[in-house]
């Protein structure tokens, strides 16, 4: 994490570009894009150094700050009014579900002192987890996986494999399993699943 004193532009003068521009482009092009053009809005993430795999369903309503610190893997989507305000880097895995108005934060401030700098930190979604609608994640978190954050729920930790979360601050309800998994696929090892948050 580190720490920009909040009287400079924590941006150099080619990220200042940068962001204006992809502002432009997400407020017409990827906006207003209907629905179902999810090809279109991944392309559009990628010409902005955006790292997008394959069969990804990101909503043109969803905001995205940075798409150069973005990461998504396969199979994964991004929800209705979803905020993805990564001013750190954001690596979210395969077969994530990121719900409706879901805000994954990668932004703070460093209160100890007087200038309260920016604090710009990374969020790590891992591979099958799911953040439900409403939910917070907090900057320098990490929902492991196979993890649910239930909605609604304020994430400050990071959230332990397998597990499911709620409330705020978020704890631990539950342990997730699945079902239905075949002969050929591996179930995860729930036993090392840690009981906090």
């Amino acid at each position: 994490m580190t720490p920009v004193n909040k009287h400079r532009s924590p941006y150099g003068r080619s990220e200042q570009i940068r962001r204006i521009t992809w502002g432009l482009c997400r407020a017409t092009l990827f906006r207003w894009s209907p629905r179902p053009l999810w090809g279109w809005r991944n392309w559009m993430l990628r010409q902005f150094g955006a790292r997008i795999g394959r069969e990804v369903h990101i909503y043109n309503t969803a905001r995205i700050a940075f798409p150069w610190l973005l990461t998504i893997g396969d199979h994964t989507a991004v929800g209705d009014r979803a905020e993805l305000y990564n001013l750190g880097s954001l690596t979210i895995g395969t077969h994530v579900t990121i719900s409706q108005e879901a805000l994954l934060c990668g932004g703070t401030h460093d209160y100890t002192t007087r200038e309260m700098p920016l604090i710009r930190a990374p969020i790590r979604i891992e591979d099958d987890a799911w953040v439900c609608a409403r939910a917070f994640v907090g900057p320098g978190v990490a929902v492991e996986a196979g993890a649910i954050v239930g909605a609604g729920a304020v994430v400050t930790r990071d959230v332990a494999a397998w597990t499911i979360v709620a409330g705020n601050p978020a704890v631990v309800i539950k342990s997730r399993h699945l079902t239905g998994v075949t002969s050929g696929e591996e179930q995860p090892d729930l036993s090392t699943a840690r009981s906090d948050s």
